[in-house]
């Protein structure tokens, strides 16, 4: 392990990934999709030969977005569907669960817009993610899903971190210890 970064060979693409304290005495290597088209491209490949058994992609804002974006184009799908970190004056009508995860400070609501709702009922959604950790953000996902009425076929990740990886229930592309 480098000083600052640790190592990870995801899916077969070596990257290097800061180390980020995310609370006191947590730290985890950071792994950052925003701005970096060919890991995102690369992990999206990945992760749609995982989900070819889906209707429909179902991921969180905000890591989530590119990389449930490229999924979905990868799959020949039309839409996604994007679980919102706030309501929109467009969402009045859509469906909410809350949720505490690691990488956040507080609460935060994950909002779905009916329309999008609607994209989820009585289909089976593959929930794609960047890096599940607690499961927190993964369960509300899931209860999103449910609310929607659609079922959950597949949770697929591209990093699970530390006790994650010992999950029957999901697949990711490589796995990291929480240090």
């Amino acid at each position: 392990m480098e000083k600052g970064f640790y190592s990870v060979n995801i899916a077969g693409l070596d990257t290097q990934l800061p180390f980020v304290e995310v609370t006191d005495g947590v730290t985890v290597a950071f792994l950052n999709l925003h701005g970096k088209p060919n890991l995102t491209e690369h992990c999206a490949l990945k992760l749609a030969e995982l989900a070819k058994c889906c209707d429909v992609i179902l991921t969180a804002e905000s890591k989530g977005l590119q990389l449930g974006h490229c999924v979905a184009r990868n799959l020949g799908h039309e839409f996604y569907a994007v679980a919102r970190k706030a309501a929109k004056q467009y969402m009045r009508d859509g469906i909410f669960v809350t949720v505490k995860s690691m990488t956040t400070e507080k609460q935060q609501t994950l909002f779905l817009s009916a329309e999008d709702a609607s994209l989820l009922a009585g289909k089976n959604v593959a929930i794609i993610d960047d890096v599940i950790s607690t499961g927190d953000s993964l369960a509300a996902l899931e209860e999103l899903t449910s609310r929607a009425g659609g079922i959950v076929v597949e949770k697929l990740f591209v990093l699970a971190e530390g006790n994650a990886a010992d999950r029957p229930d999901i697949k990711y592309l490589a796995k990291i210890p929480l240090f």
